[in-house]
């Protein structure tokens, strides 16, 4: 179990990121202004590939389609169910999925590149 604290603790340790409280009072992470991760009340919402989405999703995976987002392959997992290891994990390739969505001006910018 991992919390919304911790999350935060994970997902601020990468690089370029930035918080804003948004959409009553959820924290979103950004990356370049794009958003990689919300932390709700009760979990956490973040970008995956194609099959990290069938693999989170599927019968017995820890997650859920995200509500408003599923169309573009984002998951949500609970907080009782996340390991941290494993949100250090996830939340890193949501970061580095959404980064390298970029423009190569804005990686470098950033530091990305």
């Amino acid at each position: 179990m991992i919390t919304r604290d911790e999350i935060g603790a994970v997902a601020m340790a990468l690089p370029a990121v930035t918080m804003v409280v948004q959409w009553g009072g959820s924290d979103v992470y950004k990356v370049g202004g794009k958003v990689f991760a919300i932390c709700g009340d009760d979990g956490v919402s973040f970008k995956v590939s194609e099959i990290g989405f069938v693999v989170l999703t599927e019968e017995g995976g820890p997650g859920r389609q995200a509500p408003y987002c599923a169309k573009g392959q984002w998951v949500n997992v609970d907080y009782a169910d996340m390991a941290p290891d494993d949100a250090q994990g996830w939340l890193a390739t949501a970061h580095s999925l959404i980064a390298g969505k970029l423009t190569r001006k804005a990686r470098v910018e950033l530091g990305l590149s």
